[in-house]
């Protein structure tokens, strides 16, 4: 029932306190509230309009598509697929003709960088979400490109040995950023059928390098040797695991399964803090009493791993209990520290750190897929994943660029450290998770609708 007021009757007012008011998501939501000045008697206070700073309850899958379109054509015109000479910039379409004065054209992005590989998976998913073609393509396009180049430089260096190349963090990885995450990113393309140039050798070098050549600690676990030696950075699971659990999926091997798993399970041993449902930044063997700090962006990378592994591992695969449990628990840690914007603090359990866009965007995305996907229930979930979009949505300007996204951050053991990381438009970390984060909340509109109810935003199914 929907109730305009103007001058409200006794009769209305009974009505409006009696019971509260339903509006479907569709009306707008201005219909519920009441404007005009009153007292206790004379006016349903309830009704009264908040001054939200973050749009409320007003979700709409044409405007997500207005800011992924947005984004879209920011990217395609900033990033290249295109190879030139660095002295005379003239573009070298023969790629017969590369050599060691060869590069890529510089855009505002990396294309081989593992942010990249985020983006490349969030036009995909942006592309299956919404049906428009044109973000498919942005990834396909520049997989071919990459594909077609690291061939031609491979090539080259047959009879160039150690010249330099433009591609030698995909020929020669020197540590999972070079790898996880692009990897990841290569298969899903290559899966839409859609990749013409030969991408798998790529894919193999990565793949081999994850799991013969990284640093391990004698346990097996994926390490660092900075800026401690023996470390463990929350951010390599992310940059492991989804390219492994993608390479179960495209060879049909189980052991690729079972090292994503294992791996998952060695990190989160070490790093989950399971009173507060929030994963440690960074882990030091020997490094005792250990300092936690609760860096939001790796707090993605970790869910957002738990989600790769669930859309990838087999129904049947004994893992995938464990996983599902971790996802809940660390769901349930980031929904008691959401701030009133909808965003997240740069440390999750610090709330005079500030707000940082792109890990509200990832845990936007990664909540709305486990709502999608049933692992986490709607009505618990969904408004948290709404209103985080919502915030996401305020970020992205009218250029297209994203907004307030903290640039690439190393580990630290003191908090200033991550307090005053700066924030910067260029920082390419934004870009993927915004994409991912507004195809997935399209998808959750269309599977699960809400409505206004007595003000507030509830799922209906």
């Amino acid at each position: 029932m929907i109730i305009s007021i103007q001058k409200p009757t006794r009769k209305a007012m009974r009505a409006l306190f009696s019971c509260g008011i339903m509006i479907a998501a569709a009306a707008p939501l201005s219909a519920q509230y009441v404007t005009q000045k009153g007292n206790d008697s004379t006016t349903p206070l309830h009704l009264l309009k908040p001054d939200y700073p973050t749009p409320y309850g007003e979700t709409k899958p044409a405007d997500i598509k207005v800011v992924l379109d947005r984004v879209y054509n920011y990217l395609d015109a900033t990033t290249y697929a295109q190879l030139i000479d660095k002295d005379s910039k003239a573009e070298i379409s023969n790629l017969k003709k590369v050599n060691s004065n060869t590069i890529l054209k510089p855009g505002d992005f990396r294309l081989l960088s593992y942010e990249w590989g985020v983006t490349y998976t969030g036009m995909l998913e942006a592309g299956a979400a919404t049906g428009d073609k044109k973000y498919t393509d942005y990834a396909v396009k520049r997989v071919n490109f990459i594909a077609d180049a690291v061939s031609a430089f491979k090539s080259y260096l047959k009879s160039n040995p150690g010249a330099t190349t433009p591609v030698r963090s995909v020929l020669d990885p020197h540590a999972l950023d070079d790898a996880g995450s692009l990897c990841a990113s290569f298969i899903k393309t290559a899966r839409t059928g859609q990749v013409k140039g030969d991408i798998r050798p790529v894919i193999d070098n990565f793949v081999n390098y994850i799991m013969t050549k990284e640093f391990r600690l004698k346990d097996g676990t994926l390490a660092r040797n900075r800026p401690q030696p023996n470390t463990l950075w929350l951010d390599d699971l992310y940059m492991s695991l989804p390219a492994l659990a993608q390479m179960g999926v495209l060879t049909g091997d189980k052991k690729y399964f079972d090292e994503a798993v294992k791996q998952y399970q060695l990190f989160t041993k070490r790093m989950f803090n399971e009173e507060r449902g929030l994963y440690m930044h960074g882990w030091v063997q020997d490094m005792n009493p250990h300092p936690q700090f609760h860096w939001a962006r790796a707090n993605g990378w970790a869910i957002m791993t738990k989600i790769e592994l669930l859309d990838a591992l087999p129904e049947n695969h004994p893992g995938r209990a464990e996983i599902l449990n971790y996802l809940r628990k660390h769901a349930a840690g980031l929904a008691a520290r959401q701030h009133g914007t909808g965003f997240w603090h740069q440390l999750l359990d610090r709330n005079d750190s500030y707000l940082e866009t792109s890990a509200t965007a990832i845990y936007a995305y990664c909540i709305a897929r486990a709502v999608n996907k049933g692992w986490l229930d709607a009505k618990a979930y969904g408004p948290m994943a709404l209103l985080a979009w919502n915030a996401v949505a305020t970020k992205v300007n009218a250029k297209g660029q994203v907004e307030g996204t903290c640039v690439g951050t190393g580990m630290g053991f003191d908090p200033a450290f991550y307090y005053y990381r700066p924030v910067n438009n260029y920082a390419a970390h934004g870009y993927g998770p915004v994409l991912l984060a507004g195809a997935e909340v399209y998808r959750l509109l269309q599977q699960h609708p809400f409505e206004i109810n007595d003000s507030s935003v509830q799922m209906i199914k």
